[in-house]
Parts: C-alpha cells; sequence; structure tokens
C-alpha cells in the first residue's frame, strides 16, 4: 500500500488540527488548544486506490516557524490553510508556500490551497474569488472547507493524495534511480 507524507500548514487558528482531527476521527475540537506537533495515519481509498496517508499537523505560531522547514523537507504533500474569516492568514500563507518552494527547490510541489471555516459565512473576509486566483498563480487546486460542519473535510485529503500522484517527488525518484545499476 502506498504511504504518503501530509504536511498541513497555516497560521495560528485556521482550523489545522480541526480538518486533521476530524479527517481522521471524524469529530469536532471545539476547544482551541495550540498545537506544537501532532502525528496521525489513516488508511483511506483514493480512486479506488488504497493508500496510507501520514499527516503532520504544524504549529502555526511563530514561536516553531524555526521547525518548519525540517517539516517541509519530509513532506511530499502540503494542505495549506487560511481562515476565510481572518484576511491576516490568508497573506500569511503566501510566505508559507514560497517557502515550500525554496526547501524543495522547485515549483512543482504537490499542494492544496483550503480556505477552512466556511460555515461562518457571515465573518467571511476573503471572497472565494480572491482565493481562487491565488490557487490558479501557485498552479493548485483549491477547496472551501469546514472542520464544523465536516464540509469537504474528506476531500481535502483525498485532493492532495491526486497532487501527490500527479506530481510525484523528485527526491523518491531520485532513491529509485540510486539504488539499481545498469550493466
Amino acid at each position: 500500500m502506498k504511504e504518503f507524507k501530509v504536511v498541513v500548514l497555516g497560521s495560528g487558528g485556521v482550523g489545522k488540527s480541526a480538518l486533521t482531527v476530524q479527517f481522521v476521527s471524524g469529530h469536532f475540537m471545539e476547544k482551541y488548544d495550540p498545537t506544537i506537533e501532532d502525528f496521525y495515519r489513516k488508511e483511506i481509498e483514493v480512486d479506488s486506490n488504497p493508500c496510507v496517508l501520514e499527516i503532520l499537523d504544524t504549529a502555526g505560531t511563530e514561536q516553531f516557524a524555526s521547525m518548519r522547514d525540517l517539516y517541509i523537507k519530509n513532506g511530499q504533500g502540503f494542505v495549506v490553510v487560511y481562515s476565510l474569516t481572518n484576511h491576516q492568514t490568508f497573506q500569511d500563507i503566501k510566505t508559507m508556500r514560497d517557502q515550500i518552494v525554496r526547501v524543495k527547490g522547485t515549483d512543482r510541489v504537490p499542494i492544496l490551497l483550503v480556505g477552512n471555516k466556511v460555515d461562518l459565512e457571515s465573518q467571511r473576509e476573503v471572497s472565494t474569488v480572491e482565493a481562487m486566483a491565488l490557487a490558479q498563480q501557485w498552479s493548485c487546486p483549491f477547496v472551501e472547507a469546514s472542520a464544523k460542519n465536516r464540509m469537504n473535510v474528506n476531500e481535502v485529503f483525498a485532493e492532495t493524495v491526486r497532487e501527490m500522484n500527479m506530481r510525484p517527488d523528485t527526491k523518491d525518484r531520485e532513491i529509485i534511480c540510486t539504488c539499481c545499476t545498469i550493466l
């Protein structure tokens, strides 16, 4: 069974843990407890192919930003989350994407842009059109989700797997090439 390392990135309070916990265990975390680092494994089927996701839910607070390079180096696919009720979190993800591209050494990285908290439509600060424009600029898919209502939660992770299948990590290809000798 194919294994994928998924890293969930975004500013503090955007709902990274809520999305991840909702996906893995099917319940919504009502209370916000800042994450340092949480690791989850879940078997899923995407397009009739079984796979295992190793999901790293990262800290959104700036005090742990130095750990981000390591997360990115080891990750294969990235769920980049902002809160559609907070425009600053949308601005913050742009530097996170730059960091992913820098650490990976390519802009062809499997990334999914996620606008979370769609259940709070009346407090929206980031329009769908603005987010779609950014996703187009990044050449990546975009999903609006609600961890609370479980809207598009499974789709977030399934779409990330599809992206990883379309853009395999170059590091994995190098490992395949260097372990065999052509005679």
